[in-house]
């Protein structure tokens, strides 16, 4: 696979007050022929995070057409699961409806956050979106006691098939916990009512604690999913994998495409890749630094 980096898209920088700092995993949602809108989070000072978007234009991913004024989700009520910020799912279009899910974190007194997954859903073109319920659509459950994070979704022949990470404990580095988790599958028939267990996709090997944010996508030949990674080392990064049937996977790190800059806001990470096809090109974006606090940047692919 050859990828070539078309460099920065996109970097908050004081905004406005929910646009402070920070674009957290960019989701690439095709909104018309010539334009792209990359839905992210967005933190406010606190660290509190927004969906809003960059729209971009489609030919041209490095040209900033608009960015959202107000937050297309905003967090939830006091003492629901969404109450601390959210971070992107996943957006696709369902019938007439864009469907959007998301990863929405809550602060208890005991863990540094609990994290499960809630949908959202907009009937004006993706401007705006309404929560289906205000509990999680993918709850806690024996398999993710502190998070059941919806990453990615295919709808294919009227099934709604997820990834997901499931957070199963905690990790102390150098006396900050970190949550361990790896990847699962599971399908659903109306995309809100999920099975509790899942099955394994993809685990951690080595020194590896925790590995989440699966982007998946169809292929000639079967299934790709892109991930990001940790080690006990810090080594935050990306990898990848294949399937034939979208199930049961096997990993290819080595065959992940890109690495870090030498200098810029991609030198010391590169993280949470997700790719979008427009027409005859095939784009990946990506954020940066500081798991996006230096921005998110986008890579084409050229054969």
């Amino acid at each position: 696979m050859a990828w070539e980096k078309r460099g920065l898209v996109y970097c908050p920088n004081g905004a406005s007050a929910w646009i402070d700092n920070t674009a957290l995993t960019p989701e690439p949602f095709l909104l018309n022929e010539d334009v792209i809108r990359i839905y992210c989070s967005f933190r406010d000072k606190s660290g509190v995070g927004r969906i809003g978007f960059v729209d971009v234009e489609a030919q041209n991913p490095k040209n900033v057409l608009r960015i959202s004024k107000e937050p297309a989700l905003d967090i939830g009520k006091k003492g629901c699961f969404d109450d601390n910020g959210m971070i992107l799912g996943a957006v696709l279009r369902v019938g007439s409806r864009i469907y959007m899910y998301y990863v929405a974190f809550q602060i208890p007194q005991k863990v540094k956050f609990l994290a499960f997954s809630g949908l959202a859903v907009s009937e004006d073109g993706g401007e705006s979106f309404h929560r289906v319920q205000e509990t999680p659509v993918l709850d806690r459950s024996a398999e993710g006691v502190f998070g059941r994070c919806l990453h990615s979704v295919l709808y294919e022949k009227g099934v709604f098939r997820i990834y997901y990470s499931v957070i199963y404990d905690w990790e102390m580095i150098s006396g900050i916990p970190y949550p361990r988790y790896d990847i699962k599958y599971a399908e659903s028939k109306d995309g809100v009512n999920f099975p509790k267990d899942g099955v394994s996709c993809v685990q951690c090997v080595g020194n590896e604690y925790r590995i989440g944010r699966p982007k998946v996508y169809r292929t000639q030949g079967g299934y790709e999913m892109y991930y990001t990674l940790d080690t006990l080392d810090k080594e935050y990064k990306s990898g990848f994998a294949t399937s034939s049937d979208g199930i049961y996977w096997q990993r290819h790190d080595e065959l992940f495409p890109l690495q870090r800059s030498k200098d810029g806001f991609d030198s010391q990470m590169l993280c949470y890749p997700a790719l979008l096809e427009v027409g005859s090109r095939k784009y990946m974006f990506y954020c940066g630094n500081g798991m996006g606090r230096d921005g998110f940047g986008v890579a084409e692919f050229v054969r």
